[in-house]
């Protein structure tokens, strides 16, 4: 840039790789990094040069080792009858003992992604996806790993889902990202595609007994889902619930009378405590489906009936009596026992029938109140599910998920398991594999089971890992995430396959999981899309030292050369969040005391009071203190620190913009901040909006918000509009219909990184008529992320899924950001000076709002008279 002319002209000119990180000194040469390399470009002579490094290392993080990876757990299930678990963790399957006996790894893949792990019903082999061939392709490998994994399909090009085997082993069937099921007929391995659904991916498939057909539920435009049954025999797809009620997770009876499912029928929602608007829980009902006109109801009339015994003429008279046996001489008797009879589970024969004609009428309800059902699974005489708090943004549930198991026969419901993450049933019942907080155990799927608990140890999961071979797949696998998942199929006219080559060369110089991190954030950083991340993977960071942090700041006194407190942050301590420990009952400190000492040792102006408070945070804080510099009658307080002092930060910003904006219109206009639209921002607009709802105007700042997904819950709110009044004979003013209407104007505050659902939000306001946007163009991204389950070393790769667009249809805002009606920019000059230019503009439309229109509800109207006139 030439500063005299004003003209920029380009210095270097460099394809396909971008200049990145350039940095000069002041004698024209400009350093920067071109193709994974420095370069430095001297301006004077208009010539650059690459700088030959060579830096020597012991290349510890590109050794292969063997290493544990039960914390990497992906998948888990169980042998057929349950003598055995099965494991996907880092990319490779285990099966491990129940008690006694060795962990077996069946692929030894460092260099592919194996997951989804199925065993087959004769317990021979076990199924999963793996791309080892470079896309996602079925597999089966011997359950005792006496031989190599064959691959059973080809010509994958897309993300898949796990393989479910039929009861009767010929088919398997399995899912992928599109929401097509496919299923393998394993003697010839034809791959037949038997639905595509429309909206969404189907997850919930399940064989039937005999394995001739399959159960699933899909979503319709509403996005509510119904039980759908495909038949192998005729090929034909059915639906089999009304769509109008959410329905899932079809499971079969294993004698193949009934097919039990989840469906959303009980309407009686929570209410709200703040505002008159309800929230639905514990919708989620169980229900069995009769699967034929013959078959009886699961749940017939109970009744009480006598027990009729026989009369004394039917007994056998002395006469007919059998004598009793003579005994031998020396012969000892024994007592004669009948053989002990075992209950065995009836095994189905032939292929299952369905009458298909009124089989959506054939429902009965399993009798047990509506709850957040889940994971539901039947067995002989029993089902098992899991049952969930509702959900909260924020915090946790009110209760941990448990599972449960109902016995048909005496509908009765047990808890089996108090506190679990997740479970596995054998395929023959009897068995139940419980993922917990401690790890995972094996109980008998009885109502007695919880006594039979068993833990399963996870401690002979490990691999011998190869760096190099890992990074490659997770390159690999990263490029395809994006192939598979980014929201237009066209790479925003990229050529995808391209730039995976052009990237891929770069694998061989990378020395540690960051530097993998940095190529695959380069490659998808070419696509010109904001939201695009890729994260974590196997490599420690470090531990921060935890400090005692006081909620306050510490200046010098430079007479003294002793340190006092300058600032103390207000906080709430009503709220955990944003607690103060320095204000708590008992401390006793105020803004100007001396802090001679910390924990009895001695601080003066050679040393750090942070110094002093580092390591120190798991207990409590020893502070010497005075009014004067001196030792003499100082006290000793102590107080509860505080590791993070940013949620008092904000609230101290937060509390001095109300202020002012009370103080610049004598309390007329209120003021909300909202942080992010996550929870946090959904509980700073709940804290602030209704205790302000009276006020005639209100300032919305989003600056800085850092997005999420809630933009439309309050974006709902604001634009609430008066339809009516309610007048109370006990209140001076009416309430309006529907409640929770702001009367009076409004305007927003923007800036550079109002972000993601933060540059919705504003965006929408204006849409909405709200008010007008004031400050600067937001950041520009919008185009909502997914992540489809952890890499194989745990790190995450974000695709940005779903986008933005106007009613019109139209693309809006990813890339440009949001405009503001008034450009007003917070210079340094006046941040200095303790101005906010953007928020004074703000109040001013407001307050000219205001005056053009004052915000008054009519009076109460005369009272009416209805006695007879005479």
């Amino acid at each position: 840039y030439d500063v005299a002319s004003g003209k920029t002209a380009a210095a270097t000119t460099h394809t396909p790789w971008d200049v990145r990180w350039p940095s000069a000194d002041r004698d024209g040469h400009i350093v920067y990094e071109l193709d994974g390399e420095l370069h430095v470009y001297d301006s004077k002579a208009k010539k650059e040069s690459a700088i030959s490094i060579t830096v020597p290392d012991d290349g510890l993080a590109r050794r292969p080792s063997r290493i544990q990876v039960a914390s990497f757990i992906e998948d888990v299930s169980l042998s057929p009858k349950g003598e055995r678990a099965l494991f996907c963790a880092r990319g490779d399957i285990f099966t491990a003992p129940i008690e006694k006996g060795p962990t077996r790894n069946l692929t030894h893949s460092s260099g592919a992604h194996d997951k989804w792990p199925r065993w087959s019903p004769d317990g021979s082999r076990i199924a999963f996806i793996s791309d080892k061939s470079g896309e996602e392709e079925v597999y089966v490998v011997a359950q005792d790993g006496s031989s190599p994994a064959e691959q059973l399909t080809t010509g994958g090009k897309a993300f898949r889902y796990a393989p479910e085997w039929a009861a009767d082993g010929k088919r398997i069937a399995f899912g992928d990202k599109d929401g097509k099921i496919f299923v393998l007929t394993l003697a010839d391995r034809k791959l037949t595609q038997i639905v595509d659904a429309p909206f969404g991916q189907i997850r919930d498939y399940a064989w039937s007994p005999r394995g001739n057909h399959l159960a699933f539920s899909m979503s319709n435009n509403a996005g509510f889902r119904s039980i759908y049954i495909w038949s192998a025999g005729d090929g034909q797809l059915r639906k089999v619930t009304d769509e109008m009620f959410n329905s899932n997770t079809p499971a079969w009876d294993p004698q193949g009378n009934y097919l039990y499912f989840l469906s959303d029928r009980e309407f009686a929602p929570q209410i709200s405590s703040i505002e008159f608007n309800y929230a639905l829980n514990r919708e989620v009902g169980i229900f069995a489906m009769a699967l034929r006109k013959d078959v009886k109801s699961p749940f017939p009339p109970e009744s009480d009936e006598v027990t009729v015994t026989k009369e004394e003429a039917d007994k056998p008279k002395d006469s007919e009596k059998k004598e009793p046996e003579k005994k031998e001489p020396g012969k000892v008797e024994t007592e004669k026992k009948e053989p002990e009879k075992k209950e065995a589970t009836p095994k189905p024969s032939g292929e299952l029938v369905i009458d298909f004609d009124g089989l959506a009428s054939r429902v009965a309800r399993v009798p047990v109140e509506a709850n957040n059902y889940g994971g539901l699974r039947a067995k002989s005489g029993h089902l098992l599910y899991g049952i969930g708090s509702a959900f909260y943004y924020g915090r946790q549930g009110d209760k941990p998920t448990s599972l449960r198991i109902y016995s048909i026969k005496d509908r009765k419901e047990t808890t089996l398991v108090e506190d679990m993450r997740g479970y596995v049933l054998s395929d023959d019942g009897s068995k139940v594999l419980v993922a917990a907080a401690g790890g995972f155990s094996l109980y008998d799927a009885t109502p007695v089971g919880e006594r039979s608990k068993k833990a399963v140890s996870t401690a002979g999961l490990a691999v011998d890992r190869v760096p190099a071979e890992e990074w490659n797949q997770i390159f690999n696998e990263a490029w395809r995430r994006y192939r598979d998942f980014f929201y237009v199929p066209n790479m925003h006219g990229y050529d995808w396959e391209a730039l995976r080559e052009q990237y891929k060369p770069l694998l061989k110089y990378v020395a540690h999981r960051s530097d993998l991190n940095y190529i695959i954030g380069e490659m998808i950083s070419e696509l010109t899309i904001q939201h695009a991340y890729v994260e974590g993977g196997d490599f420690q960071i470090p531990p921060r030292p935890r400090v005692a942090l006081p909620g306050a700041r510490f200046e010098l006194d430079q007479k003294t050369g002793r340190f006092k407190i300058a600032k103390i942050f207000e906080g709430e301590n009503e709220e955990d969040i944003y607690r103060s420990p320095l204000t708590e009952i008992g401390v006793n400190l105020s803004v100007g005391d001396y802090v001679l000492a910390i924990n009895g040792e001695e601080l003066t102006a050679t040393d750090d009071p942070y110094r002093l408070l580092r390591n120190k945070a798991d207990g409590s804080v020893q502070l010497t203190v005075n009014k004067e510099a001196t030792m003499a009658g100082a006290r000793t307080v102590s107080y509860r620190p505080i590791t993070n002092e940013s949620d008092l930060i904000y609230l101290d910003w937060v509390n001095a913009n109300r202020r002012k904006v009370s103080e610049m219109t004598n309390g007329r206009v209120g003021y909300i901040h909202i942080p992010d639209m996550g929870a946090p921002g959904l509980r700073e607009f709940i804290k602030w909006y209704y205790p302000q709802i009276a006020k005639e105007g209100l300032v919305v700042d989003v600056r800085a918000n850092g997005g999420g997904n809630v933009s439309q819950m309050l974006i709902e709110r604001l634009r609430r509009k008066v339809l009516a009044l309610n007048y109370g004979r006990t209140s001076d003013e009416a309430s309006t219909y529907p409640g929770g209407v702001f009367l009076g104007p409004m305007a927003a505050i923007l800036n550079e990184n109002s972000a993601s659902d933060g540059d919705i939000f504003p965006a929408m306001f204006k849409e909405a008529g709200l008010g007008p946007l004031i400050g600067k163009r937001s950041w520009g991204g919008v185009i909502g992320i997914g992540n489809r389950g952890t890499l194989i070393d745990g790190g995450s790769i974000f695709v940005p899924e779903s986008a933005f667009a106007s009613a019109k249809g139209e693309w809006i805002i990813e890339g440009y950001g949001v405009d503001p009606d008034i450009v007003v920019d917070n210079d340094p000059k006046s941040l200095i000076e303790g101005r906010d230019p953007q928020l004074e503009r703000a109040v001013a439309e407001v307050m000219k709002k205001l005056k053009d229109r004052p915000v008054k509800l009519p009076p109460r109207p005369a009272a009416p008279v209805k006695t007879p006139k005479p």
